[in-house]
């Protein structure tokens, strides 16, 4: 018998409480972002240009392997100002690995680090019988490179979500906060990067559709000033048990920190 469509619970929903349910229990790690590893991608250009004065530049393979960790830990117990609202600290790390390269002796090739802290809470607003939460953070990303390879920025965002049974969406615009400008170019201090938002935009927009034990998931971002912009898509698919299987494609700029300006297709399974 199927619930009346006003109680059907989405997959936010459904994941909130399950969060509520774990996340203050001893030793657990909530996800934030999704979790993979993808033993193999394939890119069709690599960004030899950003290590052309590094010892491996010119030996980068298109082949890699990616992965992603991502977790956040609750701040508040009880609710703050409004019901079932939240104040939690979050951490991405994102991983490339010239596995394959073993003539460089594998390097880690780049490292994005992510951490945040936002707000959330849910609303009253049910546009089209669905649910919808605000929420408002700070985060700063980096990648830990000395100084010629040093790419990082800090920005303030906010976030609305979307969701109605299997589907998800939400936008999250951001406003970079400025950075003073390099006195010379290997200044450890200023902006590394100040022109990330040419190619990286202002906002970034992800969605999610759950059918079966099958999830498709997009993001994607745009400057509509200078037309560049990147967009990804994924695939999660059952395996055995409780690991799934995870295809991702993606095309423009900046899947990851060092390749902000650079343009390239990848595709990756694990």
């Amino acid at each position: 018998i199927e619930e009346p469509e006003e109680l059907q619970e989405s997959l936010v929903d459904k994941r909130l409480e399950s969060e509520r349910e774990n996340a203050f229990e001893p030793f657990s790690l909530v996800a934030h972002r999704v979790n993979y590893i993808l033993p193999f991608t394939y890119s069709d250009r690599v960004n030899k240009r950003a290590y052309a004065d590094t010892k491996y530049g010119d030996e980068l393979r298109k082949e890699e392997a990616e992965f992603q960790i991502s977790f956040k830990v609750p701040m508040n117990y009880d609710d703050l100002l409004f019901d079932g609202d939240g104040l939690f600290f979050g951490m991405t790390l994102k991983s490339f690995w010239q596995v394959y390269t073993g003539d460089a002796s594998r390097p880690f090739r780049e490292t994005n680090y992510r951490p945040e802290l936002f707000y959330f809470t849910p609303t009253s607003w049910q546009p089209l019988g669905g649910s919808t939460w605000l929420g408002f953070g700070i985060e700063h990303e980096s990648n830990g490179q000395r100084q010629e390879l040093s790419r990082s920025w800090n920005r303030v965002y906010t976030n609305l979500t979307f969701a109605k049974d299997n589907f998800v969406a939400s936008i999250q615009p951001w406003w970079r906060i400025p950075e003073d400008e390099k006195t010379f170019p290997n200044d450890p201090k200023g902006d590394d990067n100040p022109d990330i938002e040419d190619y990286m935009g202002h906002f970034e927009l992800t969605s999610a559709y759950k059918w079966d034990d099958y999830e498709l998931t997009f993001l994607g971002r745009e400057n509509f000033k200078t037309h560049k912009g990147y967009a990804e898509i994924g695939l999660l698919f059952p395996i055995w048990g409780k690991v799934r299987g995870y295809a991702q494609y993606s095309t423009g700029y900046g899947k990851s920190l060092i390749d902000y300006d650079h343009n390239q297709q990848r595709i990756g399974v694990g």
